[in-house]
């Protein structure tokens, strides 16, 4: 999958899915920014691991729901580069907890940060991308948008907006040459889920077809695809990376 030379800019890039989108994109030929919001000590290490292999990667301090600093993270990357082709929106949070119990701020911590953020993000790159008749955008969702469990409201709502949003861009910019699509992951194994995998147990593996749980590679090895050249025609598009759990529903 060819996407030598590139320039991607990934944001929650730091850990878990979107580290292994760095690498992955890193490993493929890219130059790679990634955006992080607090774990320097992270980021500083994927910036050493990938540089001391010969990747041109490095880091970018934000806060993804904050447009200014969506705007201003667009700008470091096309600055340092010159240009922006891929942009993966990866970052993204849980605030579980059943509707009555959910305050104001837990639903828009939610939203701001998954939702809100690829809005400030897209718009920022479309401009360059735009300007060199290519883009890739790749946007993180979720099986929760299609199949939510009780508690995530807040979640699923991000995430069924992502794909909401998705499609809308992918038609607007088409004929610019900038694809617009998403991956929604399935039980990846994260730090995310680690929690409700633990407390279902084997109950989470055997609803998968595949057996098994999902590892943030798989997650990357798809976002690949979607950033290479080979993905030319396919846009406005939802790829589910789930080993097949949503085929018989996940109630």
């Amino acid at each position: 999958m060819n996407v030598s030379e590139r320039v991607a800019l990934v944001t929650g890039g730091s850990r878990g899915i979107g580290k292994a989108i760095v690498f992955a994109l890193a490993k493929a030929g890219a130059k790679v920014a990634f955006v992080y919001q607090s774990n320097q000590e992270a980021a500083d290490q994927i910036v050493t691991d990938l540089t001391s292999q010969g990747h041109e990667v490095y880091a970018i301090k934000a806060d993804v729901s904050q447009k200014s600093e969506a705007d201003a993270a667009i700008e470091n990357v096309v600055s340092k580069w010159g240009r922006l082709d891929i942009l993966v929106n990866n970052a993204g949070i849980i605030r579980d907890k059943l509707v009555l119990a959910m305050s104001a701020e837990e639903w828009h911590e939610v939203i701001n940060t998954n939702l809100s953020s690829v809005f400030n993000f897209c718009q920022a790159a479309i401009r360059p991308m735009m300007s060199n008749r290519f883009g890739r955008i790749v946007n993180m969702s979720s099986v929760a948008a299609d199949f939510s469990n009780p508690g995530q409201a807040n979640y699923a709502a991000s995430k069924a907006g992502i794909e909401g949003f998705s499609r809308c861009l992918a038609t607007e910019y088409a004929k610019r040459g900038i694809t617009v699509n998403c991956v929604a992951p399935g039980f990846i194994e994260t730090d995310m889920t680690v929690a409700v995998v633990n407390a279902a147990g084997d109950k989470v593996k055997n609803s998968i077809p595949v057996k098994r749980l999902g590892k943030p590679e798989d997650i990357a090895n798809a976002v690949l695809f979607l950033a290479s050249e080979e993905s030319s025609y396919i846009t406005g598009q939802v790829l589910k990376v789930d080993g097949g759990l949503t085929l018989g529903g996940m109630g």
